[in-house]
């Protein structure tokens, strides 16, 4: 895949400020941003099986890792974490 592509990263986020870690990268390409982007609510849905206490989607540039950390991830005050897409990085 050229430059210009873009893959959904599903990652598993914990507590605190440790680096999240990428559970899988789905297959389906992504000719913009705005499309991936698109995309990540419902990647997310059918992806949120996995065994972390977050999980959050990011659109990352083919070839290039996803950097989220548990930090960046929205949390309310007291609760349960809040599952949100991350903001685009490449």
């Amino acid at each position: 895949m050229g430059p210009g592509v873009f893959l959904i990263a599903i990652l598993g986020c914990g507590e605190g400020d440790a680096p999240c870690q990428t559970l899988r990268t789905l297959d389906t390409p992504y000719e913009t941003r705005a499309a991936c982007v698109a995309a990540t609510e419902d990647a997310l849905s059918r992806n949120s099986g996995a065994d972390a206490p977050v999980i959050v989607a990011q659109c990352v540039a083919a070839g290039r890792p996803a950097t989220l950390r548990g930090g960046d991830v929205s949390r309310p005050v007291g609760g349960r974490a809040v599952v949100r897409v991350s903001p685009i990085r490449s």
